[in-house]
């Protein structure tokens, strides 16, 4: 059976990366570490490699809850360090009195300077301030260019990653069973609204699956996928149970607060 069965048809060039990936740390015995992977690449990756002597596998995201990691494929004699993922913690300041930013103002001046989504990692907001994570290699010229976020003039600077800010785990978690993996059902069941008012978002460019716009009602979800729509927010399906007895799907997913 060919592993890309088990995924779907637009994963086939992340599942060859990985597959090289895998073959370049057996062969050279050398580590092997990616730029940020979504939740969905995370467990795309994490099932490929699996528990596998000749190639090991350590997520890391720069604190406990993060939901954008790099991987290091690593052989069993290398001993990893929080250094060799190879990340920078840089703090945003900017007057708090007067200013309050998001999270879409600083991702979108993040994109802004042309940098790809896989060069860094979470945006970290709370009442304290904002940080973001960043790809070691980026970080001077992020610090260099950004000076304005919104409204609000901002300095950044790099910070000692024992300094990261605590977040909450914002996720609220839930059950449900649906009689499908379809898009169109799962997010009527998590949303809780009607399966033709589901389909009429889909078919309005108004859902996203792993931030790509999925106009196909019948689009199959799988584990780790994130779902966002507009005016309800984001949605994960954290893992798929098999089946009840009536046949019907069971799913952990969770819904940020």
């Amino acid at each position: 059976m060919s592993i890309y069965q088990h995924f779907r048809s637009e994963e086939k060039n992340f599942i060859d990366a990985v597959l090289d990936w895998k073959e370049s740390v057996e062969t050279f015995y050398t580590p092997k570490l990616t730029l940020f992977l979504d939740p969905r690449e995370q467990q795309i990756l994490s099932s490929i490699i699996g528990q596998n002597d000749d190639c090991q596998l350590l997520l890391f995201g720069g604190h406990s809850l993060a939901e954008r990691k790099r991987a290091l494929l690593y052989p069993n004699y290398h001993n990893p360090i929080e250094d060799d993922f190879h990340m920078s913690l840089i703090e945003i300041s900017y007057n708090r009195k007067f200013h309050e930013l998001k999270h879409p103002q600083i991702l979108g001046t993040l994109m802004s300077l042309g940098i790809k989504r896989e060069k860094f990692g979470d945006v970290l907001l709370n009442s304290e301030g904002a940080q973001i994570i960043v790809s070691k290699d980026i970080a001077d010229y992020v610090i260099a260019n950004i000076t304005k976020i919104g409204q609000a003039g901002v300095t950044l600077a790099l910070k000692d990653f024992q300094h990261v800010l605590e977040v909450e785990d914002d996720w609220q978690e839930s059950v449900m069973t649906s009689s499908s993996l379809r898009l169109d059902s799962l997010f009527s069941s998590m949303a809780n609204i009607s399966r033709q008012k589901a389909q009429d978002f889909i078919a309005g460019g108004k859902v996203k699956v792993n931030h790509k716009v999925i106009e196909a009602k019948d689009f199959e979800c799988q584990e780790g996928d994130q779902i966002s729509v507009r005016g309800f927010g984001r949605y994960r399906i954290m893992s798929i149970d098999g089946k009840t007895k009536k046949e019907k799907w069971r799913i952990m997913f969770g819904k940020r607060k």
